[in-house]
């Protein structure tokens, strides 16, 4: 079995994998945690191959197996392992001294690009950073060269 992951940017997940050849499989379970190799979340998802996990926390990496099982209860070993970083999340660093930039981080979702947006007055906001569209499920980092020409500036972090 393979198993890849899609973001939505809506705290949820959805995942797919390619179902097993082996005619006594009765269904799978979606197996998922915060460390690798250690998954105490499990859903039966019968015999689709998709499902949509909810609740997922921003800025948490989470750790989805599945397994197959039999009309006994037996299961499977757990496929491959794939990572999935809940974005949502923007973190800043303030800068150490004056004159330093502050540091942004967050995490991206593969075919989304994000944009980066500051102001001073919370009313008209300006793009000082975009990404280009992600590849793989990773944390971005930005530095805001512009930090010192402020005295106050506020930021939001745009998917699309």
């Amino acid at each position: 079995m393979s198993l890849g992951a899609a973001a939505w940017g809506d705290q949820s997940v959805e995942l797919a994998w390619t179902g097993s050849s082996d005619t006594n499989v009765a269904g799978y379970f979606l197996n998922y945690g915060t460390r690798t190799g250690s998954y105490p979340s499990q859903i039966n998802v019968g015999t689709n191959t998709t499902a949509k996990v909810p609740g997922l926390k921003e800025g948490v990496t989470y750790h989805f197996v599945v397994t197959a099982y039999d009309s006994y209860g037996l299961q499977s070993d757990p496929s491959n392992e794939a990572i999935f970083i809940t974005p949502g999340l923007l973190l800043l660093s303030p800068a150490a001294k004056s004159g330093n930039p502050v540091n942004l981080q967050f995490p991206v979702a593969p075919a989304h690009w994000y944009e980066v947006q500051a102001t001073k007055d919370l009313l008209s906001w300006a793009t000082i950073w975009q990404t280009t569209p992600a590849t793989s499920n990773a944390w971005v980092q930005f530095a805001d060269p512009q930090t010192s020409a402020f005295q106050r500036r506020f930021y939001r972090l745009v998917m699309h």
